[in-house]
């Protein structure tokens, strides 16, 4: 990003963002299909999950299959107005719904689902993540990379890097002053976002590169792209393969004051988002089905112009995160980003993230020494800009094929 002056250099994330997928939108996740059934979904993702979960190929399309029966008995249950707070997988592909009480429990066995009534519950849990929230965004705690309400534990974890600043012993008597409804996790790395120089750049502005999200429209019609809020912080024009096909409208991000990593920019005449996400050769394109939200555990991929195409799954929602500034700018604190376990790195930013055929966000951030191995199931982590909320705060309709 840009500190004040015009020519000055962009900061780093040290996660990843997003990359510049074919000319347009990004989506995708894990696909496979059984062999005796018409292709539901891509083969090359099926390995990858396979791979991940260390199964069979045919255990993990089973998998996939559960994973949206169970879904969509849980969309049932919030339409029919059961009384649950949230609901996460668990390591063994089971759809735990935390249910309000034990009537709703019952309700939710009875639709052939787990249940358990939590201590907290997931409004508890994000009164005490927004107290922190506010405390971070008074001064920004540079010891703490990340926090998050965390549905599996029932606790809001906090992730420690290390650094003793005075905004960082506040923020940690803060958290702890909520007991074992707070969860410290030491060890973790600073956080950085991530768009970096060329060359190898997807799409370019000012001599930078990120990597393209995902095609929308507005309210009047108007064509847009939906990708991370630091790419377009100064709201640059866009290019692709030295043409340009975009500038830079709305941004929610701004070095060293309260952000969220989100922003949009009008596609020129002429030019549009593609509605297949790249998956850079490892599992052919993916189109884009819709953007339903995936429960924490799901399969989840993501396609970026440093690391191509990477697996892991979801991991929280309502995640925050301070991110360190590598050009020495102040630390910036991001709010609303999801958790996950794909490996990325810089120059990801602003890319697709995609379970099964449902867009699920765009690259923000990561670790900032962390690198990937090249493969699929690279081990790693990384912070997206969860996509529903873009589409809702700029009233958007995602295109879809």
């Amino acid at each position: 990003m840009k500190h004040g002056k015009k020519n000055a250099r962009r900061y780093i994330v040290a996660a990843s963002i997003g990359a510049l997928l074919s000319a347009g939108v990004a989506t995708g996740a894990y696909a496979g299909a059984a062999e005796s059934a018409p292709l539901k979904y891509q083969p090359e993702m099926v390995q990858a999950l396979a791979t991940t979960l260390g199964v069979s190929e045919q255990e993990a399309v089973e998998r996939l299959d559960r994973e949206a029966q169970q879904q969509g008995r849980f969309a049932k249950l919030r339409a029919e107005k059961v009384s649950t707070l949230g609901a996460f997988f668990a390591k063994d592909g089971t759809l735990v719904v935390n249910a309000a009480d034990a009537e709703a429990a019952k309700e939710v066995k009875a639709a052939g689902l787990a249940a358990r009534v939590p201590e907290r519950g997931e409004g508890e849990l994000n009164r005490i993540k927004a107290q922190l929230d506010a405390k971070a965004l008074k001064s920004a705690p540079a010891g703490v990379s990340a926090w998050s309400v965390d549905l599996a534990s029932d606790t809001v974890t906090v992730e420690v890097n290390g650094a003793s600043d005075a905004a960082t012993r506040t923020f940690l008597k803060a958290a702890k002053s909520n007991g074992d409804a707070v969860r410290v996790v030491q060890g973790q790395e600073k956080l950085e976002t991530q768009a970096v120089v060329p060359p190898g750049s997807r799409m370019t502005f000012n001599g930078y590169l990120c990597s393209v999200g995902y095609g929308a429209k507005d309210r009047n019609g108007k064509q847009v792209l939906v990708t991370a809020g630091h790419c377009i912080e100064d709201l640059p024009a866009l290019a692709y393969n030295g043409t340009r096909f975009a500038k830079g409208t709305h941004t929610r991000f701004a070095l060293g004051t309260r952000s969220v990593d989100m922003g949009i920019a009008t596609v020129d005449a002429g030019h549009s988002i593609g509605l297949d996400i790249t998956t850079y050769g490892k599992a052919g394109t993916v189109a884009v089905r819709g953007s339903q939200r995936a429960p924490q555990g799901s399969a989840l991929c993501k396609a970026g112009q440093t690391t191509g195409w990477t697996c892991g799954k979801v991991g929280s929602y309502n995640v925050s995160v301070t991110y360190t500034d590598q050009n020495g700018g102040p630390d910036t604190v991001v709010t609303g980003l999801a958790s996950s376990t794909v490996c990325t790195q810089g120059g990801d930013s602003g890319g697709a993230y995609v379970s099964g055929n449902q867009a699920q966000g765009m690259t923000s951030g990561g670790p900032i020494s962390q690198r990937c191995n090249g493969q699929v199931n690279s081990p790693g982590s990384s912070y997206f800009q969860p996509l529903d909320d873009a589409l809702k705060y700029y009233g958007l309709t995602l295109n879809t094929k």
